[in-house]
């Protein structure tokens, strides 16, 4: 069952060389109706060029953004207006996370690249009371049910791939595509984990290799 896979990510990989979409952009407006209307501090982990921070920002009175790569972070400043309520550090979140705590945490495609658990029990720790946690990551198929939902996330993407440039002369020049970096851990190992380190967190796998997470602080 999992011999095709490779064969389909590369072809993936060749069309949106000339059909490029952001597969993490696209839920950030989910990300957002997880989100009181309103609320005074956020904290965006593995930030990149910032676009969801300053999407944040049109809530929160301040937004931190931390990513480790310095050239994306650079990039992050240069796009965010000087008035803008948005700051970037350079950082391993884990261990150099700007005081808090937050009303918001967001972590998009980017906890499969941290020991999940210790993620997890940093960002409560950084959390205010009733704060909220939104994590979009990625997970390794392993059930039957996993590789249905990515069988079907492949015409979706393609379809997705079309209406995104429909129109467009020229493709993007740059772009999140499926993810370049496999995840190791399983989705049932990431439920497993997840309720142990958050009782009562929320966790759904969707489309466009993601899964979901949505925790409340008490």
């Amino acid at each position: 069952m999992t011999a095709p896979l490779p064969r389909i990510m590369r072809a993936l990989e060749q069309f949106h060389a000339t059909h490029p979409w952001d597969h993490n952009a696209h839920y950030h407006r989910w990300i957002l109706r997880q989100l009181p209307r309103r609320f005074n501090s956020a904290l965006d982990v593995g930030s990149g060029s910032g676009d969801l921070a300053r999407l944040l920002a049109s809530r929160a009175g301040a937004v931190h953004g931390i990513d480790v790569d310095p050239t994306i972070v650079a990039r992050a400043r240069e796009l965010t207006a000087p008035a803008a309520p948005v700051t970037f550090s350079v950082g391993d979140a884990l261990k150099e996370v700007p005081p808090g705590p937050y009303d918001v945490i967001t972590c998009v495609a980017t906890i499969h690249h941290m020991p999940f658990s210790d993620a997890l029990t940093c960002f409560r720790q950084h959390l205010a009371p009733g704060g909220t946690l939104v994590v979009v990551g990625l997970s390794r198929p392993q059930s039957r049910s996993d590789y249905l939902i990515d069988a079907v996330a492949v015409p979706s993407n393609v379809v997705m791939a079309w209406i995104k440039n429909k129109g467009r002369k020229a493709p993007r020049t740059a772009s999140m595509t499926a993810p370049t970096r496999p995840a190791t851990t399983t989705f049932a190992d990431i439920v497993r984990d997840a309720r142990q380190a958050l009782p009562g967190t929320r966790l759904r796998r969707r489309l466009f290799w993601r899964y979901t997470l949505v925790w409340h602080q008490q």
